[in-house]
């Protein structure tokens, strides 16, 4: 929060947008997060017991009522519910999408670790059986030594959050347009897929699977991520030819 507000006051945006920002997107990730576990990994229980993907019961067969809390939450369908809260929030404000995509892609590796930390602390997203020193147990789940895959995955974060803090520092009139939007979405979701492979499978469908549902979630965000870096690229090259067209008189 404390980076993005630095990022708005520097390029001269409202402090009231990045509240209404904040709003949106955590409207948008929060729900988008919680769907996406539902419609990703276990459609079919979520799609015949629908109310549980919003509320944070389980029924039961004898007709009781279990609060479990909102036991699943996907980053796949975070990032999508959020892309749709800044469709609204761009609305909103007046500001274009693709510029507060940029913005936020900025600070997006930052959010990630803090999330990761967080599922470390809870015994979330655990690692597999591992005889490396730096194995940990987490004691919730078992007493076997774990890859501490939420741990991998925070430092990669972290470090994706410094190259883009020093490019955004350092470049940011040379790389527009959905640049940092998309890279960000390659070196986020390319971390995933290789981190993955220390990771246990979520759910059952996935055991026996070379590549689990988070890498091939995985694929889609890297390719467009791709995509959004080439356009970006070609997009601010051709405006800065044309400026300097004009500025030779046409």
């Amino acid at each position: 929060m404390v980076a993005l507000k630095w990022i708005f006051k520097k390029e001269g945006l409202p402090p009231e947008n990045l509240e209404k920002l904040t709003t949106y997107g955590i409207i948008g990730m929060i729900v988008g997060m919680r769907l996406g576990h539902c419609l990703f990994y276990e459609p079919s229980y979520y799609l015949a017991h629908p109310l549980e993907m919003i509320l944070p019961v389980k029924f039961l067969e004898d007709g009781g009522i279990e609060f479990i809390g909102y036991q699943g939450l996907a980053s796949h369908g975070g990032v999508l519910g959020f892309l749709i809260a800044l469709y609204f929030y761009s609305r909103k404000t007046k500001q274009s999408i693709i510029d507060t995509m940029d913005l936020v892609a900025v600070v997006a590796g930052l959010l990630g670790m803090f999330i990761r930390l967080g599922n470390f602390m809870n015994s979330e997203i655990i690692g597999i059986p591992t005889t490396k020193p730096w194995g940990v147990i987490f004691e919730r789940v078992d007493n076997i030594p774990r890859h501490p895959a939420q741990l991998y995955e925070a430092f990669s974060y972290f470090i994706i959050f410094s190259i883009m803090i020093v490019l955004y520092k350092k470049m940011r009139d040379r790389l527009k347009n959905g640049f940092f939007f998309g890279l960000v979405l390659v070196l986020i979701f390319t971390a995933r897929f290789i981190i993955e492979f220390v990771k246990e499978d979520q759910v059952r469908f996935e055991d026996g699977m070379t590549f689990n549902m988070g890498q091939l979630l995985s694929l889609p965000y890297i390719v467009v991520g791709i995509g959004f870096i080439i356009y970006g690229l070609r997009v601010t090259k051709s405006s800065a030819h044309n400026n300097k067209y004009r500025s030779f008189g046409g």
